[in-house]
């Protein structure tokens, strides 16, 4: 058993995080996301260890961004890794950044968003039903920092959930990144460092290196612990008030279109809400009913700030016909007939449907062409 600074081997944070948060079952077919860094590689060596006791089996889903020289010895560690372990891995090559300048979208959505529709694809290849991704304590503090900085409201204060949607999974969730660093030193893993990740180029990097640093140094030396603490409380609340927001949601909700992200091209999904009902809530439940209603019609409130949620307040107090904001790309409001409409404009995504659609032939075709699968059982 590797032990970090924790002192509790990693293992076994590992185990009472499944545990607690019953992230696992017995039978369970799990999909992990492996990109060869310290997180993921722990992840799948732990979850390799535990398998015969968790019952479950599992699979890895690699994806080679294609953005840095370093990304094919990543893909290669990755194959050679799950070899050793005789483990199946699904390896897939695509030019992010051509993806991203197509759909004219940042490298980063346009990462996540191949990552997570590669996933789902594995997911239903293999006849799994969970999806395992390597976020860790440290992550969640980071993004806690993220939303506090976009204006998120209380909601982002809880950060990084251990599970979502019964299906995406974080047993890493309450393991620090300095045990993970340790767990991989001590087993020998060698796991690839993404060096881009020590540069400042993105919010995120600037929080994890210049940000928490700082604050650790003249503040507070435990600021991850202490933001984390904030977490679960935020957590346990954001619980208890979500049910009150579905109940009113419920009440004033008069009509709605959904489907489950990703859409099909140019479906109109929608939800109503009855104007007269919604104005009579009370304001804490009107800006969580907005992102609620935003939540099911386009999947997530990414984008979304507190200025965007008091735009749409006063847009439905002003009851003024066919007026509408978007405060993203991707949705849609505006009254009509005494009504409130969100209607989701989102179009971009990496199905096989979408991308014929946003890209162009030649796009599409280096896509296919730079895509392999790789099984090792």
């Amino acid at each position: 058993m590797i032990r970090g600074t924790n002192k509790i081997p990693v293992e076994e944070q590992v185990y009472n995080c499944i545990k607690k948060y019953n992230l696992i079952k017995n039978g369970d077919n799990i999909v992990i996301g492996v990109s060869g860094g310290p997180d993921s590689i722990c992840l799948l060596h732990v979850l390799n260890l535990l398998k015969e006791k968790l019952r479950i089996k599992i699979y890895v889903a690699h994806i080679n961004h294609m953005i840095r020289e370093e990304a094919d010895l990543e893909t290669e560690y990755v194959e050679n890794f799950c070899k050793e372990l005789g483990i199946e891995c699904y390896v897939k090559k695509i030019d992010v950044q051509d993806f991203a300048k197509t759909n004219k979208i940042g490298t980063e959505e346009a990462g996540r968003n191949i990552r997570y529709e590669f996933f789902d694809e594995i997911l239903k290849k293999v006849g799994a039903n969970k999806i395992a991704t390597a976020h860790n304590n440290n992550d969640k503090a980071e993004t806690v920092l993220l939303n506090i900085l976009r204006g998120s409201g209380a909601s982002g204060l809880k950060g990084i959930e251990p599970m979502r949607d019964n299906k995406y999974i974080r047993p890493l969730i309450e393991t620090n990144r300095e045990d993970i660093e340790e767990y991989c030193k001590q087993n020998n893993l060698a796991p690839k460092i993404d060096k881009t990740n020590l540069e400042s180029i993105y919010k995120r990097n600037k929080i994890r290196n210049d940000l928490i640093p700082y604050i650790q140094k003249e503040f507070n030396p435990n600021i991850v612990k202490t933001i984390n603490r904030l977490s679960e409380v935020a957590k346990e609340e954001n619980e208890f008030l979500e049910k009150i927001v579905e109940d009113k949601f419920n009440v004033i909700c008069v009509g709605e279109t959904i489907g489950r992200p990703p859409y099909e091209e140019n479906a109109k999904l929608q939800i109503i809400l009855d104007l007269k009902k919604f104005n009579n809530l009370e304001l804490v439940i009107k800006r969580r009913v907005i992102l609620y209603t935003i939540r099911k019609v386009i999947g997530n409130t990414v984008g979304i700030e507190k200025v965007n949620i008091d735009e749409i307040i006063k847009l439905c107090q002003n009851n003024i016909g066919n007026k509408y904001l978007k405060p993203t790309k991707n949705i849609k409001i505006s009254i009509k007939n005494k009504k409130i409409f969100f209607i989701s404009t989102k179009r971009a995504s990496v199905s096989k449907a979408l991308i014929q659609a946003e890209c162009s032939k030649k796009t599409l075709r280096k896509s296919i062409e730079k895509t392999k699968y790789i099984c090792y059982i």
